[in-house]
């Protein structure tokens, strides 16, 4: 087990304590993420429609930083899911919203009872801020260029998925997983179809 985490320290998350669970344990995060992928990619004809993604990748991990609970990344994520196909089906603007969400939870999270770790909060609110931003500046530039955006935002936040699952911090290991499954299949697809269009 790495030395980072099994480190008591009262200012480190401590991250859950892996059980036996074999292959379903390591399997559903990723089926899930494939299910939600191809959702998310289904009539996708302009890359830059993926961009809510982006900012809800930033959200999800802000509202377990924002909650010190772990769990309620997969509570932000079922409400990022549910305002994103609103956009997608309904034509409800899913950006705002989920930037609401997250001031929200920047301003809530300090004055939740638990202060440690003291940096998770900060750090996930930076996050928040380059993913919300390059998510609305993908939206303003022409279809290619937005498009290839949305996807390297993507890959970038797959990489900061795959250092949360390593380190255990802030989310659980089954989400980090998901993430970061979800953040590569979507960002190969958006480039598909952002460089075939």
């Amino acid at each position: 087990m790495d030395a980072v985490l099994t480190h008591e320290s009262p200012d480190r998350a401590q991250p859950p304590r892996r059980a036996g669970g074999g292959w379903w344990q390591v399997a559903w995060p990723i089926a899930l993420a494939v299910l939600v992928a191809a959702a998310t990619a289904y009539g996708l004809t302009d890359g830059r429609d993926v961009a809510p993604v982006v900012a809800a990748s930033g959200l999800v991990y802000l509202a377990a930083a924002a909650t010190q609970r772990r769990w309620a990344a997969w509570v932000a994520f079922g409400i990022a899911f549910a305002l994103i196909s609103l956009d997608k089906f309904a034509d409800l603007d899913a950006m705002p919203w989920l930037l609401v969400l997250a001031g929200v939870l920047v301003v809530g999270g300090p004055a939740s009872r638990r202060a440690h770790p003291w940096w998770a909060l900060p750090l996930q609110t930076a996050a928040m801020l380059v993913l919300g931003a390059t998510a609305v500046l993908a939206l303003r530039l022409e279809p290619t260029v937005g498009g290839l955006l949305v996807a390297a935002a993507l890959l970038g936040h797959a990489a900061w998925d795959v250092h949360h699952h390593r380190t255990g911090r802030v989310v659980d290991h089954a989400l980090a997983r998901f993430c970061a499954v979800l953040d590569v299949v979507v960002a190969v697809l958006v480039g598909i179809v952002t460089l075939t269009a």
